[in-house]
């Protein structure tokens, strides 16, 4: 198995252009495999871990509820009495099934510097609601954010206070921070056409926090994984861990802070995060004591659950050459990328590997490759249906591109242009 596993991880990594990955597989409580893929990492660099936040936030709302400080259907105005949706209840918003908005009003918060509570209650005041509670499963951040505000203000100190005491400390996650502790990975995007790597930005989220603040390490959500599988009375019992699994009606996959994610041997339990230049999941299988862990510093092409399934119980894949980020992309091949099409088939054209690739939208597949025929300066098919053939560009008096011919088939940028039919 332990082969299986390097063998996603490494087709993953090339597949979806991650800059660096790190994974693992729990049996039991302990790691049975940790791999990594792309630029150097171990599993002891740490990555931003987003929404995986809310698992642990969630955590707080129900050893708050087993230690009689609230209970889970008290409105929230109960204990942040000056938010605009005070009526909301704390099992809606655990479940993001309160109606409330997904994100909130003002900037974009992931990519801008977090503001303190009272700013960010004030620039919300209920009029943002999209459902009505109940109505539907809607995903909000700012739902958490509330979560974490109240879960303070019961404990009276911070919400990175108590996270730190009664999740991190029981269960050794000393390697688990609010900011980024060396060493840690840097948040990258990868161009979606070029594949070259952009840094991200890096803030405090301030009162967004308990929504997807936290760094974290393999180990360390190793650690988390071990808890969501098998529970530990020194976090929360085994009678409430249970209960954060149970979907709440309306949403089938989501429970109180946690994500179920069905697969052939039974379900998964955990989460997904991202932020931006990172994403990571943690999901495990109580009834097998199964659990996988992977990190990512890379804004898109990632998906946890997919990933995790993969490495459980997908077939082993063949090996592919790892992907490495993009530093030049010539000038020849610059001009010709993007969206092109014959007739209404569709071609998203991107660089990688010092060539072209062709992939067809309809069918999710790399369809042809070209680069430039050596010492010749003409652009020859690589590989599929054009192997072989050369790829003229036809060029308007101006200078700018009119449209592509390979072996009489013409591309053009939009579908069926007037002048090419």
């Amino acid at each position: 198995m332990l082969e299986h596993y390097q063998a996603v991880l490494d087709r993953y990594q090339a597949e979806r252009r991650l800059p660096s990955i790190v994974a693992g597989v729990l049996s039991g409580p302990e790691l049975a495999w940790a791999g990594t893929a792309g630029a150097t990492t171990d599993t002891d660099t740490q990555y931003r871990i987003g929404s995986i936040t809310k698992s642990m936030t969630a955590l707080l709302v129900m050893q708050c509820r087993d230690d009689g400080l609230l209970h889970l259907d008290d409105p929230i105005g109960r204990f942040v009495p000056e938010t605009g949706y005070a009526a909301a209840t704390v099992r809606s918003l655990l479940a993001h099934v309160s109606g409330m908005q997904s994100e909130p009003v003002g900037p974009w918060w992931e990519r801008s510097p977090g503001v303190r509570i009272e700013e960010l209650i004030a620039a919300n005041d209920g009029s943002g609601a999209v459902f009505n509670p109940g109505e539907h499963y809607h995903y909000s951040n700012l739902g958490y954010a509330l979560l974490g505000e109240a879960v303070a203000r019961l404990r009276a100190r911070s919400w990175w206070s108590v996270v730190r005491e009664r999740v991190l400390d029981p269960l050794a996650m000393s390697r688990t921070s609010y900011l980024p502790e060396p060493p840690h990975a840097p948040g990258l995007s990868v161009h979606h056409l070029e594949g070259i790597v952009t840094a991200e930005p890096l803030h405090d989220t301030g009162a967004m926090a308990p929504a997807g603040q936290l760094w974290s390490t393999l180990e360390d959500l190793s650690r988390f994984a071990a808890f969501l599988s098998a529970g530990d009375p020194a976090v929360l019992g085994e009678a409430s861990l249970a209960e954060m699994r149970q979907p709440v009606p309306p949403a089938v996959d989501y429970g109180l802070g946690v994500r179920l994610v069905p697969y052939a041997d039974g379900v998964l339990y955990g989460h997904t995060g991202s932020m931006p230049g990172f994403q990571a999941t943690v999901f495990a299988d109580p009834r097998t004591a199964l659990a996988v862990v992977a990190l990512t510093n890379a804004t898109t092409g990632f998906s946890g659950s997919e990933l995790a399934l993969a490495l459980l119980a997908g077939r082993t894949p063949g090996q592919m050459q790892p992907w490495v980020p993009t530093e030049v992309v010539p000038d020849w091949a610059r001009e010709l990328l993007g969206y092109w099409h014959w007739g209404h088939s569709a071609y998203e054209v991107r660089w990688n590997d010092e060539r072209l690739e062709w992939r067809d939208l309809a069918k999710g597949a790399l369809a042809e490759q070209f680069g430039l025929a050596a010492g010749e300066g003409r652009i020859v098919g690589l590989a599929g249906y054009h192997h072989g053939e050369t790829l003229h560009v036809v060029r308007r008096d101006d200078g700018s591109i009119d449209h592509l011919e390979c072996a009489t088939f013409v591309y053009t940028r939009t579908p069926y242009p007037e002048d090419h039919r």
